[in-house]
């Protein structure tokens, strides 16, 4: 049975603006200093997925960034474009039809492309594991992330630790992105990980699954199931799914489903989703600051993140700030206010200031 990826990488990073914008998401930047995200997604799976078997689902107005910066051995036809962004779950039906088309059956990877691991070891052993149980079962299979603070900005699994199928843990629920106090009762119980949004099932299972619990999607993209392959493809498809309920695949299947699983893992994860997350790629220097500046005087300045493309930053007695400058843009904001940047994207396009977006 062929194992396949398919990556999201339709989003817009909003948490990560300035650096990241609707034509240029931080999928496709280099933020690590090795390779963009995407292709960092890609090289990952090199071991278990091959180069060819990678899928891409993006934005239209995201494509042609995507072909100019994807690896030379990931097929440009495997670039699957959405009409209009429907969250996680219209895309990953999408890509699962196409998919069975085209394999008839398979296990199917979802990951999304601006992730950081750190342990790609712990990585590939872990999702080695998966694929194998996925190939074998009916099951949804999830990474849970193992939490290292109480974070806010990440969902949570509860899991039932008296459960287990060959390493994997029985789902209890899936809970949105909590608070502080709540968070930290999520550490301490030691049922909780952090919601990886990686997935791995089989195309079938997946199918069968929004049959169950998303009919009217399901119904819809079976209408254009039949066209694919043909010149009328592409014409069916911008009927129909531009349609389709906006639903995230945790509300709409996930949460639904009483067969899901999910591994422990514990590989140096994060999710590049804010800029506090440069934490994790960069080690800071002698004041606690993470410099990202050709060019940088600091005086009494500490526990900063500093990024800057090509000006100049200067601080003085700065203290646990963000900065941000890029060639048409200066953010600043509090290091604990980092998931809070989407907030100035949703003011601009309240102004009308499109052209910072």
């Amino acid at each position: 049975m062929p194992t396949v990826s398919v990556i999201l990488a339709g989003g817009s990073g909003t948490r990560f603006w300035p650096l990241s914008r609707a034509e240029l998401p931080k999928q496709v930047l280099n933020i690590s200093g090795n390779d963009v995200m995407i292709n960092e997604t890609i090289k990952r799976c090199e071991n278990i997925i091959p180069y060819e078997n990678n899928y891409i689902v993006t934005a239209a107005s995201q494509q042609k960034k995507i072909d100019d910066v994807l690896l030379k051995e990931v097929p440009r036809e495997n670039i699957l474009t959405e009409p209009s962004q429907r969250n996680t779950a219209p895309c990953i039906l999408y890509a699962a039809l196409k998919l069975k088309k085209l394999y008839g059956d398979g296990v199917m990877c979802v990951f999304p492309s601006d992730q950081y691991i750190t342990d790609t070891e712990e990585f590939s052993r872990i999702m080695k594991k998966a694929v194998a149980l996925a190939e074998k079962s009916d099951k949804l299979i999830t990474l849970g992330i193992k939490p290292t603070f109480p974070s806010t900005g990440y969902g949570y699994i509860n899991f039932d630790a008296s459960k287990n199928v060959d390493g994997a843990f029985s789902v209890n629920e899936f809970v949105e992105k909590p608070s502080y106090d709540k968070a930290l009762s999520y550490i301490k119980a030691g049922t909780y990980l952090w919601n990886s949004g990686i997935f791995i099932w089989k195309i079938s299972t997946i199918i069968e699954n929004f049959k169950r619990y998303l009919p009217r999607i399901y119904d819809k993209m079976m209408e254009w199931y039949d066209f694919i392959g043909t010149d009328k493809e592409r014409q069916k498809l911008d009927e129909v799914y531009p349609a389709l309920q906006k639903i995230s695949i945790d509300y709409g299947v996930l949460e639904r489903s009483n067969e899901v699983l999910v591994f422990s893992a514990d590989m140096g994860w994060n999710d590049v989703g804010s800029w506090d997350a440069l934490g994790a790629i960069f080690p800071p220097d002698e004041d606690g600051n993470i410099i990202r500046a050709d060019d940088h005087v600091l005086i009494d300045t500490n526990d900063c993140i500093i990024y800057s493309e090509k000006q100049l930053v200067t601080a003085i007695n700065l203290s646990n700030m963000i900065v941000v400058s890029t060639e048409d843009a200066l953010m600043v904001c509090p290091k604990d206010k980092a998931q809070e940047v989407k907030r100035i994207v949703d003011k601009l396009n309240e102004k009308n200031m499109q052209k910072y977006l």
